[in-house]
């Protein structure tokens, strides 16, 4: 088992006033040769925009690009014609393959709102660009692993350009859980959202994150009430 543990004060922080960011894995104007990525997850953000702010329109080419919303609504809006809200229980995916651009607003005046963009290595490239949205099911993620993201359309959760699953999680204190690898030869990269837990025996704090490889299986053991997101991602595109 080979493992990589990035504690939550290590992370790169950038705060604009309007958005207050941390980052994971080398993003914009924070830099680190040794956290780059965690094999195809090349970007795993902790944003926080501020009521009436937002990202105005930009592009992306050859990425897959997954928002979870924790807090707050956000508003898309992109050159495809959609315009939708994303909230707390919602995916976002988009494949921006030859190009997308889109924005990103807090439509609020008075609350922040809370996501993770998280950025994926496609294994096809220059693909068209296609967006997608579900609303997962109320309780779904209750002591349950809930597979939110897969690289098959007729699966659990949205699909994306790669041979990866990610999962969301909400324990009770004292729960147990095994996550079986869906191909042994990727890796899985945990993302604590809150609370404490062990998982191989590893212990997590809020926030943290602990990339794994090397194993067919992850135990995890919850010690306070948690809520968690694993990736299990390829380690080479």
């Amino acid at each position: 088992m080979r493992t990589t543990i990035h504690k939550a004060d290590t992370r790169g922080h950038a705060n604009h006033g309007w958005l207050n960011s941390y980052h994971t894995f080398s993003f914009a104007n924070y830099h680190d040769l040794e956290r780059m990525n965690f094999g195809v997850l090349r970007v795993l953000n902790d944003d926080q925009v501020a009521a009436g702010m937002g990202f105005n329109t930009h592009t992306h080419k050859n990425m897959e690009i997954i928002s979870i919303p924790l807090e707050g609504d956000l508003e898309h809006k992109d050159d495809m014609g959609n315009t939708t809200t994303i909230r707390q229980g919602d995916i976002q995916a988009m494949s921006a393959g030859t190009g997308i651009q889109h924005s990103e607003k807090n439509k609020s005046r008075d609350r922040q709102v809370k996501f993770l963009q998280i950025w994926v290595l496609p294994n096809k490239v220059n693909v068209s660009p296609r967006y997608d949205q579900i609303s997962l099911k109320p309780d779904s993620l209750k002591n349950n692993l809930q597979q939110i993201v897969s690289p098959h359309a007729d699966d659990d959760g949205i699909w994306i350009y790669q041979n990866a699953w990610f999962h969301l999680g909400d324990f009770d204190k004292g729960q147990k859980t095994t996550y079986e690898l869906k191909d042994p030869s990727n890796g899985v990269y945990i993302f604590l959202l809150e609370g404490k837990c062990t998982a191989n025996g590893i212990a997590l704090d809020k926030r943290d994150g602990l990339g794994i490889e090397e194993v067919e299986r992850i135990d995890l053991s919850y010690l306070e009430n948690s809520k968690i997101l694993l990736m299990e991602v390829p380690m080479a595109n």
